[in-house]
């Protein structure tokens, strides 16, 4: 298996994995327009799910959560091209082509890029670079490729642009269905806090209105109970739901399991 290559660091990445890699992406800070070469790329969050495969390019929004599954397909080993599309490039694109801006963007947070001639083209043109990363392609020379993308993005697409140029925080959301639906995600607070449109100190607030309880204890008192009912409703084994449950180790996991219920989860199992 061959790590991730940052063709530019931060923005432009190239990532090769020749066996299934399941890797849960704990917050998508940036909008990004992922490109795939070969093999299938799944995308899911607490409420979508998305699937490519070749040639197909998939739009992801700022401020998300998500667990990514990458598998090759047809023995042609997994390739995809990252391009993280960070909020100063985009104001840069905005002041060089003098786009206008300010609406709120409220459509879908992860759109399947459907192909055309000058986008297919575009996805062409990449694959040298990323493949001959190691000639060192100057920044200016990528950066140039990924404004190349923007505009061909809203070329063939206008109303992105909304998606693409809201540099709006996000907005104060429903903090109770939000810590349901992603309390299995291993972030700090602070990113909870910004996500659910907060800051640290009102989202400790509202939190403890809401649950009676501070986050932290909330959270490992939801996950160890999920963890219970798996391992004696589903007879899951420990080793293959801590990480979904949000445990940094199994062995954390194992410690926090027989502090709180007197048994480690194996014993459980059993």
């Amino acid at each position: 298996m061959i790590n991730p290559t940052e063709i530019i660091p931060g923005v432009l990445f190239y990532s090769y994995y020749s066996s299934l890699r399941k890797e849960k992406v704990a917050f998508l800070e940036h909008n990004m327009l992922v490109l795939q070469v070969s093999g299938r790329f799944t995308m899911e969050t607490a409420s979508e799910k998305f699937s490519m495969e070749r040639g197909e390019m998939l739009l992801i929004r700022r401020n998300q959560l998500g667990e990514l599954t990458k598998t090759p397909l047809n023995d042609e080993g997994y390739q995809t091209i990252v391009i993280c599309l960070k909020e100063d490039l985009l104001r840069q694109i905005v002041l060089e082509e003098q786009i206008e801006t300010g609406k709120k963007y409220t459509g879908p947070n992860n759109i399947i890029i459907p192909g055309n001639d000058f986008l297919d083209a575009f996805f062409k043109s990449v694959i040298p670079y990323v493949r001959h990363s190691e000639q060192n392609v100057t920044n200016a020379v990528g950066m140039l490729k990924v404004k190349e993308a923007v505009l061909l993005l809203l070329h063939t697409l206008p109303h992105l642009k909304d998606f693409l140029f809201d540099f709006s925080e996000p907005y104060k959301i429903d903090l109770e269905k939000f810590m349901l639906s992603n309390y299995h995600f291993n972030i700090p607070i602070e990113k909870f806090a910004r996500l659910t449109g907060r800051s640290l100190a009102g989202f400790k607030r509202d939190f403890q209105k809401i649950f009676n309880m501070a986050p932290r204890a909330w959270l490992q008192e939801i996950r160890l109970t999920e963890a219970r009912h798996l391992i004696e409703k589903k007879h899951k084994k420990p080793s293959a739901i801590y990480l979904d449950l949000g445990f940094e180790s199994l062995s954390h996991f194992s410690h926090s399991f027989k502090k709180k219920f007197g048994k480690t989860p194996t014993q459980w199992l059993v």
